[in-house]
């Protein structure tokens, strides 16, 4: 527990990578160049040149991402809503949350906001405790308990290492 902040009082603090940096072997670029070449060529035939210059597009950013230095940015559960790095969500905006915890693939908190233009939060629960986490929430906002699995997109980035 903190100190008083304009936010109210602090409830739980941690950081965590801002992106989590994959370990991408040979084989990994080979496929991947692989599919590229069979899109572009499907574009080509198909003479859908939007598509090909969007699969170009997209390759050309995988392949000169090559930071693998992640900074850390703090996530923070206040009373009045919660923190991460420098943005700051009232609970108003925020619609529900979600935990996902299944070790060592998923940990994470997932908050969905009641505007549809604002796309889902995801933060990575890391060594903290889900239990107190989630207590510590659900004094302020709706919990799903629909969810169960991690969504969809999430998996197949961690699979395919994107």
């Amino acid at each position: 527990m903190a100190e008083n902040t304009k936010y109210g009082k602090e409830m739980i603090s941690w950081d965590f990578p801002e992106f989590i940096p994959h370990e991408r072997t040979r084989g990994w670029y080979v496929a991947v160049i692989i599919i590229a070449a069979l899109l572009l060529l499907y574009a080509i035939i198909t003479a859908n040149f939007l598509f090909a210059i969007i699969v170009i597009i997209v390759a050309v950013i995988m392949f000169f991402k090559t930071s693998n230095t992640a900074m850390n940015v703090i996530f923070s559960i206040y009373e009045d809503g919660v923190r991460v790095g420098d943005k700051f969500y009232d609970f108003k905006e925020i619609k529900d949350f979600y935990i996902i915890y299944e070790p060592p693939e998923a940990k994470n908190i997932y908050f969905n906001f009641n505007s549809l233009l604002q796309p889902r939060l995801q933060i990575p629960l890391l060594e903290q405790d889900p239990v107190k986490v989630r207590e510590i929430l659900r004094d302020y906002i709706e919990e799903d308990l629909d969810r169960s699995d991690e969504p969809f997109s999430d998996g197949i980035g961690r699979i395919f290492k994107i």
